[in-house]
């Protein structure tokens, strides 16, 4: 989708709003648009202690809205915050609580890296530029939008809503960690709907990529290769340098291939990928789904970087240090390899296999972290079915199809005792431009805001009126 499209799309949006009967529209789409604006310019990164100051004004605007204190908790831990609201059912109960799930946080961005000010919405050519604007508080904004809406019109919720925003996924995932384990009292769910994964895409000329709804997502965990060597004076070189061990260590690493696997998440998603993809891409992708055991066929898929990271679990050097002097024979030569493991695998496993790549007793082989890994969540009708809903009342004909996040997010720990998540975001963005999440003048289309709104709005009258 061009930018002349995009203007084109936010000029129809107005030509809507400007009608008698897009009046109230248009109060939503600038109420919608101030409260974006307003989380934007906080700086809720690492550092900062600004989270606090989001979840104050989020919870005003429910409590402006309707809801009652006692059904508003902002949650303080470490230096940062937490925020849980909760509407509760009319009535009797028809099922457990249903839990939407985000975090306030975002990544670190400089002023002098951006052509705006990325803590200052900037509207431009039918974008909204900001940190933020597509990690996450468009989720943020569209879900607490998207509620206050629904009470506005009389929605009456058949179960409870749980809304959970934590503060430093970006970063240590505590308040994830603290809502599965310590605060569970207040986000006992039946599932969880993550704004944080999901989503759709469209390429340049507007043809819908595909929307998917996550159902799995790797696990992410460290490991440390170590070298010690007695060292020595750099005028008398021997051959047992740290720094070559470790670099040979390295080298066989880099030639590895983990084996390849297909699990519910995967298999759904490829079956539908490989029906719209021509040419060789397809071509493996239809040959894997025949017979999992197929590595080249994996390989092909790993070779094209939009699928990296879905067939296997993958590992890479991503940190070095090693010396102590400039005139030294290195004693320590250390790397940091991060591994995205493949859901349900035992992170310890992956330990013994990197052992086994390095083969060599000199290099150690360590685990940094505590990570587990986690299974799936199991692909519910109830929740496919209205993801599709939404997703096709406002984009009709759009695939949609599960997805294994590479990365991850706060619903790791969820998965991790047994509550199912789904990321099943509303926002859209075009592909690869707009793929700017960390990075430099993020942004997302203007009309992709309000289009997550009424996603929400939709999937959770589905999901929670019945």
């Amino acid at each position: 989708m061009n930018p002349i499209r995009l203007i084109r799309l936010a000029g129809g949006l107005a030509v809507l709003l400007s009608s008698g009967a897009g009046a109230q529209a248009a109060d939503w789409h600038a109420r919608t648009r101030a409260m974006f604006q307003r989380v934007i310019a906080i700086p809720t990164v690492t550092g900062r202690g600004r989270v606090p100051d989001m979840a104050r004004y989020l919870a005003g605007e429910f409590r402006a809205a309707g809801w009652p204190d006692s059904a508003i908790r902002i949650v303080p831990y470490d230096s940062t915050a937490a925020l849980i609201v909760r509407w509760r059912a009319v009535g009797p109960a028809t099922g457990r609580p249903i839990m939407v799930l985000g975090h306030m946080d975002v990544v670190e961005a400089r002023r002098d890296d951006w052509s705006t000010d990325p803590f200052t919405l900037t509207e431009r050519d039918g974008y909204y530029y900001g940190r933020g604007t597509t990690d996450m508080k468009d989720g943020i904004v569209q879900v607490t939008e998207a509620l206050i809406r629904l009470r506005a019109e009389g929605f009456r919720p058949r179960r409870d809503i749980i809304v959970f925003f934590t503060g430093d996924e970006e970063t240590e995932s505590d308040g994830a960690r603290l809502g599965a384990t310590r605060w569970k009292r207040f986000l006992d769910a039946e599932y969880g709907l993550n704004a944080d994964a999901g989503g759709g895409g469209f390429t340049r000329d507007g043809r819908a990529l595909g929307f998917t709804i996550q159902s799995a997502e790797k696990t992410y965990t460290n490991y440390t290769f170590t070298v010690r060597n007695r060292g020595g004076h750099s005028s008398k070189p021997r051959p047992d340098n740290a720094i070559y061990q470790l670099a040979a260590a390295l080298e066989r690493l880099a030639a590895h291939r983990f084996g390849p696997t297909l699990n519910e998440t995967t298999r759904s998603y490829f079956t539908e990928r490989q029906k719209a993809e021509p040419g060789a891409l397809g071509d493996a992708m239809r040959a894997w789904l025949r017979n999992p055991a197929d590595s080249a066929a994996a390989d092909a898929i790993e070779a094209d970087e939009g699928e990296v990271g879905l067939t296997r679990t993958r590992c890479v050097a991503t940190r070095l240090f090693g010396g102590h002097a400039d005139n030294a024979l290195p004693q320590i030569a250390t790397a940091n390899i991060n591994c995205r493991i493949m859901p349900g695998v035992d992170p310890d496993s992956v330990l013994e296999e990197l052992r086994r790549v390095v083969a060599d007793t000199g290099v150690a082989v360590t685990r940094d972290d505590h990570n587990t890994g986690v299974p799936p969540s199991p692909l519910r009708p109830d929740v496919v079915a209205a993801y599709t809903k939404a997703v096709r009342t406002l984009h009709p004909g759009a695939p949609v199809f599960a997805e294994m996040s590479t990365g991850a997010t706060d619903g790791h720990y969820f998965r991790a005792v047994g509550m199912p998540i789904y990321g099943v975001g509303g926002s859209w963005i075009v592909v690869p431009d707009d793929i700017r999440a960390h990075g430099r003048d993020e942004r997302l289309p203007v009309k992709a805001l309000d289009d997550g709104v009424e996603h929400w709005r939709i999937l959770l009258t589905e999901l929670a009126g019945k």
